[in-house]
């Protein structure tokens, strides 16, 4: 069943972010150095410069690397690094083909807790920590999947309320609300560096 969400904040990207968990898993994966809605705009770029109506983890894996990166370099680019972007999609998929067969909701169908989710996200190429809990707090707080321990499992991006991540984003207002969140967190991380090198 699709899920509507407004991460991309384009009706026909988000579409397809909520009926497709390849198209949310990718999105992610984008989403660094990057404006989020630009990410997760990102999946729905690529299924259309393959041609397809929707994204397909096999086609994807088995795709000609260079073909692959030129696709995710046409203008307007994927990313801002869309190269090595071409290179980390392609690994994800590549993974999701030899443990989930290629389908990416097998991640989370049976994932009997929180901690197991996280700890096969964590394990995807092009994720760590942080992405890995970010998107349990996703999943739990926009697509409905809550296994036992979910929240913990995420950190404080599964804190009820919070306007920390992508997790948050229902529409504009808390798009603004998440992005002066990170503002202030960046301002205040280069506040305390330059504190910690001040009193070397």
């Amino acid at each position: 069943m699709a899920t509507k969400v407004h991460l991309a904040q384009r009706p026909e990207a988000d579409e397809l972010l909520g009926r497709s968990p390849l198209a949310a898993l990718i999105g992610m994966l984008l989403d660094q150095q990057v404006p989020m809605e630009w990410a997760f705009s990102g999946p729905h770029t690529i299924m259309e410069r393959l041609g397809a109506d929707d994204l397909d983890a096999h086609e994807i894996a088995a795709c000609d690397p260079e073909r692959f990166a030129a696709l995710l370099s046409e203008k307007p680019a994927v990313h801002r690094y869309p190269g090595s972007m071409a290179k980390r999609v392609q690994q994800l998929c590549q993974y999701l083909v030899e443990h989930y067969d290629g389908e990416a909701e097998r991640l989370w169908k049976d994932a009997d807790s929180g901690k197991e989710l996280f700890k096969r996200l964590n394990a995807l190429p092009g994720y760590g920590k942080q992405k890995a809990q970010i998107f349990v707090a996703l999943l739990g707080k926009q697509y409905g999947v809550r296994p036992d321990g979910w929240r913990e499992a995420a950190g404080d991006y599964g804190a009820e309320g919070s306007r920390r991540s992508v997790a948050d984003i229902t529409g504009p207002d808390s798009l603004a609300e998440v992005r002066a969140f990170k503002q202030q967190a960046k301002a205040a991380a280069k506040a305390a560096k330059a504190s910690a090198k001040a009193s070397e």
